[in-house]
């Protein structure tokens, strides 16, 4: 940076960006070991992302003011066709799919996170949680390896309209249509209403989108994410002010607490800074600038997650895995991926028109790599949606490089979403350069409405590929149950205790029940809980018809069991629902048995009889002792 360009910073500004960079990387890389790290996520990542988010807005409001202002001095009227393409595309893509949990256990762990993060102020996954006398209250729980923007966002739901999973589905609704809206207003911006229109059609199109749209994931806020900081960087390109640049930095911290690899969009984001200082010809400096490395401090924390739990990145999951990157997996995970995008049964949600054009207009992409420097020369549109398409091509590579990185899988389909936002970006900076642009694109627009209707559609409306993902009918399932009981004060055994006690139910898990089995038998005698029930899933034998108990639903032999419902999920796999009868501790397995908890005793003859009141508190400690 030439010294004229420096010369006009207050050295005091200078000094405090210095003593940040300073600070982010001596506390998030080098001093503070992992497990202090959690804790600091666990009791400090709220106040962070809530200190972050609330500066965000108040910016983000003024640069929207700014451009809307600066809209009715040019086109004088609200942009209706944008409106109703926007409505109507956002439409076809919620109407079809069902509401759902579509990814387990991610999106559990996440309405969990977003739970103490309501009830309590705190970043961490409930893992035991019980109705204790009307209040139901966190017992434990553990920070998730999951960033924190998106649980955060669905907890300012609950603090708004009350604590509701269905908040999840409510906040995804609303990103699915800020979705729509930031492509069009991208795409106008490259050519007017047919690019724009084109950009909504092509997603439109795209059934993937649809399902994580009605899901509980934080996909869709992955995308907002990434589009919002492609417009603000072409707004910080244009005007080359203060307010636009803060809010352009401040929205690619939030941006890197969406999604793990969601942090490298901060090396697009330095790009587009220094080109910034480098169109105004001055380095400017504001609060938001200076505080950024300060404010990304949860990311490098929570990634010391997968130091301190060598069981966070799960290689276990694929036998034979010894690193979650690496070269040797691209060949193989480019083969799934195409498949993936081009495949034409309604067993995978993807758009083959989309994945065509998208990849031919990648194929250009890399030549406007190549001449970098003559983009520069373009509109900021085109350079700052060129930047954000090459950090986007960025991602794909990374993401065919990683152990699951294979979209033909049920539950890995969702990480293409930001390959298909890329294909989007593609498609719109390469038809802005070709000849005749503008006919070619009514043409695309017409064939991607034929895509929409002819295939689309009908895939959307069958949603075939949700309805093979066994683990998330089930979920459907056990919320089917709670809603049919009359209350809420019974207590569930379930390897996956999250998806109850995010649904304010108590829960414990099957190995809990086996270790501790007289605490269960002394709330099952005292009748703490109104009823006891089991999860459990079980494998049809196809020979006999027998049913085999997978091993990680097995509370054990100490409780006897009384079918209440069952359903069948595949032609021979099914869940059941028992009632718990009876508790022997006696027949308890010796499986990770301990030793029982002690009791809490008096002695009459010493004392008398113990008065109501001392009663009272002796029950209770035991109580507490006990909770399953």
């Amino acid at each position: 940076m030439p010294s004229a360009f420096l010369a006009g910073i207050p050295r005091l500004r200078l000094l405090c960006l210095g003593l940040s960079i300073v600070a982010a990387v001596l506390l998030g890389f080098i001093l503070v070991p992992g497990s202090l790290a959690l804790e600091l996520v666990r009791y400090g990542g709220y106040w962070f992302i809530v200190g972050t988010t609330g500066w965000f807005v108040y910016l983000l409001i003024g640069i929207v003011r700014a451009a809307a202002k600066e809209r009715r001095s040019t086109a004088g009227r609200l942009d209706w066709p944008g409106v109703a393409t926007v409505a109507i595309g956002s439409w076809f893509l919620l109407v079809h799919e069902p509401f759902g949990f579509k990814i387990i256990m991610d999106e559990i762990m996440l309405l969990g996170t977003s739970m103490s993060m309501h009830l309590e102020r705190v970043v961490q996954v409930p893992y035991r949680a019980h109705d204790i006398q009307g209040v139901f209250a966190i017992v434990t729980g553990a920070v998730d390896k999951r960033p924190l923007f998106f649980p955060f966002l669905v907890s300012l739901l609950h603090d708004i309209t009350g604590y509701r999973p269905e908040n999840v589905w409510v906040l995804n609704v609303a990103l699915c249509v800020s979705l729509m809206g930031l492509v069009y207003v991208l795409g106008r911006r490259m050519g007017g209403w047919p690019f724009g229109a084109l950009g909504v059609v092509l997603l439109a199109g795209l059934p993937l989108l649809a399902q994580n749209a009605k899901g509980g994931g934080f996909e869709l806020l992955n995308l907002v994410m990434i589009a919002l900081c492609a417009w603000l960087a072409i707004r910080a390109l244009e005007t080359r002010r203060s307010l636009e640049l803060s809010g352009f930095v401040l929205g690619t911290v939030l941006l890197a607490q969406v999604r793990y690899e969601s942090a490298l969009f901060v090396l697009p984001a330095g790009l587009v800074v220094l080109l910034v200082w480098w169109r105004a010809r001055r380095v400017d400096l504001p609060a938001a600038v200076i505080a950024a490395p300060v404010l990304l401090l949860p990311v490098p924390w929570l990634q010391k997650i997968f130091s301190v739990s060598q069981d966070a990145w799960q290689l276990q999951s694929k036998p034979g895995m010894e690193a979650p990157f690496s070269l040797s997996y691209v060949f193989e995970n480019s083969a799934h991926n195409w498949a993936f995008f081009f495949a034409r049964d309604e067993m995978q949600p993807n758009s083959w028109l989309l994945s065509l054009l998208g990849l031919v207009a990648l194929a250009f992409l890399v030549v406007f790599l190549l001449r970098f420097s003559r983009l520069t020369q373009g509109t900021t549109t085109e350079l700052g949606l060129a930047i954000y398409a090459f950090a986007l091509l960025g991602l794909f590579g990374l993401l065919s490089s990683y152990f699951w990185g294979r979209f033909d899988d049920p539950i890995i389909t969702r990480l293409s979403l930001p390959v298909h936002l890329l294909f989007v970006f593609a498609v719109l900076l390469v038809l802005a350069r070709m000849p005749r642009s503008r006919v070619l694109c009514y043409g695309l627009l017409g064939a991607g409405f034929i895509q929409l209707w002819g295939w689309s559609l009908p895939a959307t409306a069958n949603h075939a590929y949700t309805l093979s993902y066994v683990h998330g009918r089930e979920v459907d399932w056990r919320r089917e149950f709670i809603r049919s009981q009359p209350s809420r004060d019974f207590l569930v055994i379930d390897p996956n205790s999250i998806v109850w006690i995010s649904h304010l139910v108590s829960c414990t898990t099957p190995a809990e029940a086996i270790r501790r089995p007289e605490a269960l038998e002394y709330n099952f005698r005292n009748r703490l809980f109104r009823e006891f029930y089991v999860y459990q899933r079980f494998e049809v034998e196809d020979e006999t018809g027998a049913l085999r108990l997978d091993p990680d639903f097995d509370p054990g032999p100490a409780y006897v069991l009384e079918p209440v419902v069952e359903r069948r999920f595949t032609a021979l796999s099914l869940a059941r629902i028992s009632r718990v009868v009876s508790i022997d501790p006696s027949m308890a397995s010796a499986r990770g048995e301990e030793p029982s908890l002690p009791r809490v005793e008096t002695d009459p003859t010493a004392t008398g009889r113990p008065s109501v009141e001392e009663a009272r508190r002796l029950f209770r400690e035991e109580w507490f002792r006990n909770l399953p």
